[in-house]
């Protein structure tokens, strides 16, 4: 299954100054797979310790030494271990904490030899007090679930996605392919981004069978609670965990998951879950000042699932509702915040950990939301997430006023349009709103 990130890990293959890597991200994106297909196709020959599977490669790593390592693993293995034809994966990391010590050595010492690494529960294992990560030594890349431009890849939908990496802020788009754009956003958004799920649907186009994938991913995730907290707190886990599906799009209080247990409680419960990658924190932010994470506060937030495709089986939304309704209309319009928040997601930086924010005005005669911001250049824009016309966009026009910022946007299911001061663009060109942000400003310049 192709992949964005594909392009991430050649330009890494061949970076002189190339550092270990660390693949992070939730149980079940993709990780291992991705990661053997590039070795399998970029390398002479993939060598491949995982430690879940063959713990007795952790005696390799006794001494932190480079060449020990290299020497003890050739030979367990059989195989020479040969830098610049040879990718060394090590997968479920976790399990051997001294494998992630032994990164900066094999930086130091081996820097012709090419090694990645990937752990499904691998932020337990870097967020615990007594482990000293070999900071600076090692570049972190950042996976999540299948984008919906990489569904179009993965359904052979190829011309679509060329169509839509070619549109202009001028293009007109034919109202017979928007359409279709918009149908198979809606099958998106039931079948979602989990790569097993997807490649279920490729295969069969049973959308059943990609919801009893779905079911048995969710219960991999419960199933993992038992390795990160106590039988005490699993309890706190499982009500979060679904509790969290369905509070997206709403202000996150702690009393609205169950009054009868203590915040402080579920609050070391989401820690957790965001640790596990499950949930992320769209974090309420000052508007109009960046950097928006700086100006970010903890306290107050709304949460997005890992992927909408789990969110809308817990929440157990038909596939009919979906492929019939207007977005916005399903479950008081959070499937579409869900879409938009993990299409944001999905498209930031690599190498940098995912960050998520929006604004709230409080005020007793006049309160307003705005469901995103995010920072293009020197500014931070307002984000919309609606069906209605401009007009109806109240809390976008008292942001942009307050802030003084020259353009909002709206996020819908309806055709691209710019009418100033608000961009309109549909789901499907998320990705590039920036750049039509830039294009304006040089029209405007």
């Amino acid at each position: 299954m192709k992949r964005d990130i594909d392009i991430i890990l050649r330009q890494w293959k061949l970076d002189k100054n190339r550092r270990p890597l660390l693949v992070r991200g939730a149980r079940q994106i993709g990780k291992t797979y991705t990661i053997t297909e590039f070795g399998n196709t970029e390398f002479h020959e993939l060598i491949t310790i995982n430690f879940e599977l063959n713990p007795e490669y952790k005696e390799c790593f006794k001494s932190l030494e480079p060449k020990n390592i290299i020497d003890c693993i050739s030979l367990l293995k059989n195989k020479d271990i040969i830098e610049g034809k040879n990718l060394l994966f090590f997968d479920e990391i976790q399990e051997c904490p001294e494998a992630i010590r032994s990164l900066r050595y094999f930086y130091e010492k081996k820097p012709g030899l090419h090694v990645i690494c990937a752990g499904s529960l691998l932020e337990f294992t870097l967020s615990q007090e007594n482990f000293r990560m070999p900071v600076g030594r090692v570049q972190y890349l950042h996976m999540k679930p299948l984008s919906f431009l990489e569904f179009l890849d993965a359904i052979k939908e190829n011309k679509l996605r060329k169509y839509i990496e070619n549109l202009k802020l001028d293009s007109t788009i034919n109202d017979a392919i928007h359409n279709k754009l918009i149908s198979i956003i809606k099958k998106y958004s039931i079948i979602g981004g989990m790569p097993a799920v997807v490649k279920e649907y490729v295969m069969n186009e049973n959308l059943n069978k990609c919801i009893i994938l779905q079911a048995m991913i969710i219960q991999t995730f419960r199933d993992d609670f038992g390795k990160y907290a106590n039988k005490v707190k699993i309890k706190y886990l499982q009500k979060l965990f679904y509790a969290a599906a369905k509070m997206v799009g709403k202000k996150f209080k702690y009393s609205h998951v169950d009054r009868e247990i203590q915040s402080r409680e579920l609050k070391n419960a989401l820690e957790l879950l965001e640790k596990a990658g499950i949930i992320y924190r769209v974090k309420k932010s000052r508007g109009g000042v960046p950097p928006i994470d700086f100006y970010s506060n903890e306290r107050h937030f709304k949460v997005l699932f890992v992927d909408i495709g789990l969110m809308q089986n817990i929440c157990g939304v038909s596939e009919d509702i979906l492929i019939e309704s207007n977005l916005l209309d399903v479950y008081s319009g959070a499937i579409a915040e869900q879409f938009v928040g993990q299409e944001l997601i999905a498209y930031q930086e690599y190498y940098k950990e995912p960050s998520i924010n929006y604004w709230e005005r409080e005020a007793k005669s006049s309160s307003a939301e705005v469901d995103y911001i995010i920072q293009i250049g020197s500014k931070v824009f307002p984000i919309e997430v609606k069906a209605g016309k401009t007009g109806r966009l109240k809390s976008l026009h008292i942001y942009l006023e307050k802030y003084s910022i020259p353009y909002g946007i709206k996020i819908s299911q309806q055709q691209k349009l710019f009418n100033k001061p608000v961009l309109s663009i549909p789901f499907y060109l998320i990705k590039y709103l920036k750049d039509y942000i830039y294009d304006i400003n040089k029209c405007d310049a």
